[in-house]
């Protein structure tokens, strides 16, 4: 058989009458590949760029329901005034909150400036979801004990971690075993809010508590390798650089979920840490369990955490770095339990 060298990587064909051809087999180009779906160069573009699944799960949501909003019609027909009449719509007719008409913003300017590779002109008279003026939600010292009596288990050891050190709930969720310093009594606080490393305080109560919590977690790596598991993602390219080191110990989850699961990205099984929505169910219940009526949650232990510091007297400053606030008037937010009861001033009901 004798084949034709301009044609490497085609196909052979038949004659028109379908009867074999002899001799010389003619070959047929191969059809071009599809070009890549709009939304499948949306998750690529995210995760050249290593943004958080969950970011890439909320972009990909509202570029789809952009497209969908103006019937079906592609991003590159539309513009500046197209995304003004979207980011509208969510404020008024589906009267969303404020950060979820940032989050939507965000993806599409994302998608013209990474993907589409189009520069908008300046968005304005986009009418905006007001954003309300609250002050956040404190728990009390004996608000927040109450609260942990009724926690049990793995539950119990994460929260007391969030109230002690300040930590999002992400960040407690997602510490690695090498994240802690048992000597100096502090943890380092990998790639938080803005992409930024801290260090914030470990709570002396609990270092034996987190010991023990290794030393569970270790049997479970162990029994995981042993199964031809024990993986587990790393951040970046590391796991291209390092080949072995998502089977080290140093690097695993040091509160790893009870199941293994599916990778959403790389499809690999691995153990995973613990979901947050399990740990917000369980901080609800207790909530429930201790009659507390505040409408607060895991993010509450955080502001709880500030405010208690700078009840004790420390520096705002301080404060400002354990928490990891770019300005600190972000931070001088928790003053506002200090002053109590109308900036200290006392009602004339409790005078006489």
């Amino acid at each position: 058989m004798v084949v034709d060298p301009r044609n490497q990587g085609a196909y052979p064909s038949k004659a028109v009458d379908n009867t074999p051809v002899t001799g010389i087999i003619q070959y047929l180009p191969m059809p071009s590949p599809q070009p890549p779906r709009l939304l499948d160069q949306v998750r690529e573009a995210i995760r050249l760029r290593h943004f958080s699944i969950k970011t890439e799960m909320s972009y990909v949501h509202y570029v789809r329901d952009f497209v969908l909003f103006h019937n079906k019609r592609h991003p590159r027909e539309m513009g500046a005034d197209e995304i003004r009449a979207y980011l509208s719509h969510l404020a008024i007719e589906r009267n969303v909150a404020p950060s979820t008409q940032t989050v939507a913003l965000s993806a599409l300017l994302f998608l013209y400036r990474h993907v589409l590779q189009i520069d908008l002109p300046y968005i304005d008279d986009i009418e905006r979801a007001k954003k309300p003026e609250r002050l956040p939600v404190v728990f009390s010292r004996s608000e927040v004990k109450q609260i942990l009596a009724h926690l049990d288990g793995v539950e119990h050891l994460i929260v007391s971690l969030l109230y002690g050190s300040g930590m999002r709930l992400m960040e407690g969720l997602r510490l690695r075993v090498k994240d802690f310093d048992f000597d100096y009594g502090q943890i380092t606080v990998r790639d938080g809010k803005g992409k930024k490393d801290r260090q914030t305080m470990l709570p002396k109560s609990l270092e034996m508590s987190l010991q023990l919590q290794l030393e569970k977690t270790k049997k479970l790596h162990e029994l995981d390798l042993s199964l031809g598991y024990g993986t587990v993602e790393l951040p970046y390219a590391l796991e291209r650089k390092y080949p072995r080191a998502n089977q080290e110990w140093g690097w695993q989850f040091v509160f790893p979920s009870w199941k293994r699961s599916v990778d959403p990205r790389s499809k690999v099984v691995r153990r995973h840490h613990i979901h947050e929505r399990a740990l917000q169910r369980a901080v609800r219940q207790a909530l429930k369990q201790a009659n507390i009526t505040k409408h607060g949650g895991c993010h509450t232990f955080r502001h709880s955490f500030a405010t208690h510091l700078l009840e004790d007297g420390y520096d705002i400053r301080t404060v400002q770095e354990l928490l990891g606030h770019k300005d600190v008037k972000t931070t001088m937010i928790y003053t506002h339990v200090l002053n109590r009861g109308g900036r200290g001033v006392r009602s004339p009901l409790d005078i006489g």
